[in-house]
Parts: structure tokens; sequence; C-alpha cells
């Protein structure tokens, strides 16, 4: 079983930005709890504070005051350095912008986290990843000769190239069509029922939003829990690579 200490933690996070008009409230008292290999969804209008709130989680960004916890490792105090050394080690991001480079095959923007990370055999698991999400005929293709459902594929796979326990989606198939995009989704949660990784994602979607572990909505900034299911994922020890 998941350990009952929190994976993912926000304790009383704020956030306000400065305006001309004076300070604008982007989050309040923030509380939230995330065990290891849950899925959760972040919903709620545009502008509510979603990608807000993921960036905090994902130590993209630093709160105006209160603590997160992200891996074990309190996040909202350190600098941007120990911040990216996190990340680096514990987390996978999918957005709904690809942000593949566009010089890069499929299998160098797959493999580029790995290489840059030192990893021996980074080529390898890259082909081995595109060809799990479907990609296997397509390696060698540049992003422009890719659909927007192959180049988020890339992505996903990128988002995997270094075994991450947390995985966070910002609107992952918002730019897909509903067949393309279901794929996508269906590829997200694989990761998550096979190797425990912990999924937050931020969606406008109702129907992915439902198939999470927990749902939480964000509105003018106050985050409400609306939907929880209380069977945890175990773990299966297998490698998300057949």
């Amino acid at each position: 079983m998941f350990s009952s200490v929190p994976f993912i933690q926000a304790k009383q996070v704020h956030k306000s930005v400065n305006t001309a008009d004076g300070p604008l409230t982007i989050l309040q008292d923030i509380q939230l709890n995330i065990n290891q290999g849950e899925s959760v969804a972040l919903v709620g209008s545009s502008g509510s504070g979603k990608s807000t709130l993921l960036g905090l989680l994902a130590g993209l960004d630093t709160p105006t005051r209160g603590e997160i916890v992200l891996a074990g490792y309190r996040i909202d105090h350190v600098d941007d350095d120990e911040r990216a050394r996190i990340r680096a080690q514990h987390v996978g991001f999918v957005f709904q912008q690809f942000l593949l480079l566009p010089a890069l095959t499929a299998l160098e923007n797959v493999a580029l986290p790995a290489e840059l990370a030192g990893q021996t055999q980074a080529r390898q698991r890259a082909i081995e990843l595109l060809q799990e999400v479907g990609l296997g005929q397509r390696m060698h293709f540049f992003p422009s000769q890719l659909s927007g459902g192959e180049q988020q594929r890339v992505a996903i796979a990128r988002a995997f190239m270094t075994a991450p326990k947390i995985l966070f989606a910002d609107e992952p198939s918002a730019n897909l069509d509903s067949q393309t995009g279901r794929r996508v989704e269906d590829l997200l949660f694989e990761m998550n029922r096979t190797q425990g990784t912990t999924l937050v994602l931020v969606t406008h979607n109702p129907a992915l939003a439902a198939r999470c572990q927990q749902q939480y909505q964000l509105n003018n900034g106050v985050l409400v829990q609306i939907s929880a299911v209380n069977t945890a994922i175990e773990p299966t020890g297998h490698s998300y690579v057949g």
C-alpha cells in the first residue's frame, strides 16, 4: 500500500501578483494533499488559477506565502537551482503546447532529457518509448512532419524518459480531436496505473476529470474538493515499456 504521508502537499498556499491597480490575489489559502500514485484533476473556468496552482505544485513558481512539499521535499523556500534539481529527479511534464524542438527528430526530442542527465542507453529507451506510444515508424520525423496528436505522443514519451514519480499535465488533449485526445489520455492513465506514477492534470474536460480519483475545483482562487474515490491504485512493479 502507498504511504499515508502526502506525496504532494500544499499548506495554506497563497499567491498574489502586483498590478498597476495594486495586489491581485490568484490563489487563497490552498490546502491540498495528494498521495503517491493518485490521479488528481484540477478543474475550473479560465482564469480561476488552475495553471498557477499546477506551476506551484511542480516547483515552477513559488507562493507568496504557505508551504509546498513535492516528493518529500519542501520547495517553497529553496532557490531556483534546488527546485530544478528536484524537478529533474522526480517530475515529468506534458503541456497543451507540445514544446518540441523543431530542429530535432522525434527520437532526438525524446532522448534529450536523459542525455542531458548523463544517462546511458538514452537512445534505446527513447526508441522503446516511441514504439510504446505507437510512433515506431515515425521516430526519425521532425515535428513539422507530424500531426498534432503525434507531436503530443512524442511529448508524452519525452516525459516518460526519466521514469518520473510525478507527472503534471496541463490541458494535455485540448488541441486534439476527440479520438486522438482519448488515445493521449489513455497513455497518461496507463503510466499512472502500471508504474504508480502520481498524475496531476488541469483540464476543462469533465469526462477526463471524471477518470481521476480526486477532482478539485478552483473558483476565484479558492479550492474545493468535488469528487473523491477511495480506491488507491497499487503499483504493479512493471515498466511502462513492455
